[in-house]
């Protein structure tokens, strides 16, 4: 099996990331493991949670970043390269969401150690280029729930890969996965389009949300671009109070993984202007909730945002979700 160039392919110069679908210097042969649990280290909670519902007991998931960090500014430990190094598959979300952890991939992948970044081994038509972006995709593709199925998909034929006695059960997961995920698809539709048009605007801390909004139809705007590392200027701040104000939108929404100081600011400059803002909630963007909680969950975190979301904005939408689990213990 050939091993993945690491450095940025030619054929696409602008858009994929270093270690695009990383694959181990190991031939195809020895890609099987012959003892489970598989031992399967995720960058992401979001990764993570995927890979135990589809793995269950044929996998031992670790998850390197937990509730409240940014993957955008975290930068791996030695201990957290000695992980990698001794798990069986290592994946991680790619399209520079850990772009302070590049090195490390390519240690752990000359190494010999399988490295797949799951959001670039989807099709280019299933990503998105925002505006501004300076030729690279959006990582956050895990807002878009139909997204995030297709890549469950692509992190269930890795697993047998490496695992291929543990076929049926991973595609019976996967397919109990996909269907719990489409049902969450369908509330957060219905749910959505139930806020007032002109009030369909969600202003959040930074741009996360972009696949949202393609997905639902709902208007985005974030105060930060991509990554969190960008800073927001008064221009930006002044932008955002304007269309507050102009739309009469009630609610703008912090994140649990990103400083609330800019969303506060907006308050603050809408009051300035006579009109009343409230923070809505904290949304999850780039980390889940507590693990052992149900928002420590993919379904659970998508659940929180958008019945947040859609309650704060003048929307119809359970308190407790649609499954009625917000707030509960797993």
């Amino acid at each position: 099996m050939p091993h993945a160039d690491p450095v940025r392919p030619a054929s696409s110069p602008r858009r994929r990331t270093l270690l695009a679908g990383a694959l181990a210097l190991l031939p195809a042969a020895a890609l099987a493991q012959s003892r489970t649990p598989l031992a399967v280290l995720a960058t992401i909670a979001m990764i993570g949670d995927v890979v135990r519902e589809i793995g269950g007991e044929r996998t031992r998931v670790e998850v390197l970043m937990g509730p409240g960090v940014d993957p955008h500014l975290y930068k791996a430990t030695r201990e957290d390269v000695a992980k990698m190094l001794r798990a069986d598959v290592v994946f991680y979300n790619g399209l520079v969401l850990e772009g302070k952890m590049s090195d490390a991939f390519v240690r752990v992948a000359r190494a010999g150690k399988p490295v797949y970044a799951v959001t670039e081994l989807l099709p280019e038509e299933e990503l998105i280029e925002p505006e501004g972006a300076d030729g690279l995709y959006d990582p956050h593709v895990w807002m878009d729930p139909r997204a995030w199925s297709a890549a469950a998909e692509l992190i269930a034929e890795k697993l047998i890969a490496h695992d291929p006695a543990g076929e049926p059960v991973f595609r019976r997961n996967l397919a109990a996965l996909k269907a719990r995920i489409a049902a969450l698809d369908a509330y957060a539709e219905r749910a959505i389009a139930t806020i007032p048009e002109r009030q369909r605007v969600l202003v959040t801390a930074h741009d996360a949300f972009n696949y949202f909004a393609r997905r639902y139809g709902i208007e985005v705007l974030g105060i930060q671009g991509l990554s969190t590392e960008s800073e927001a200027g008064v221009r930006r701040i002044q932008e955002l109070v304007d269309v507050l104000v102009e739309r009469r939108i009630p609610a703008v929404f912090a994140e649990t993984s990103v400083s609330d100081r800019n969303v506060l600011a907006l308050v603050e400059g809408a009051a300035a202007r006579g009109h009343r803002v409230v923070v809505g909630g904290a949304l999850f963007s780039d980390a889940m909730g507590d693990p052992g909680t149900y928002e420590g969950t993919y379904v659970g975190m998508i659940d929180h945002n958008v019945t947040t979301i859609v309650r704060a904005l003048g929307g119809t939408a359970p308190e407790r979700g649609f499954q009625n689990r917000l707030g509960a213990r797993r």
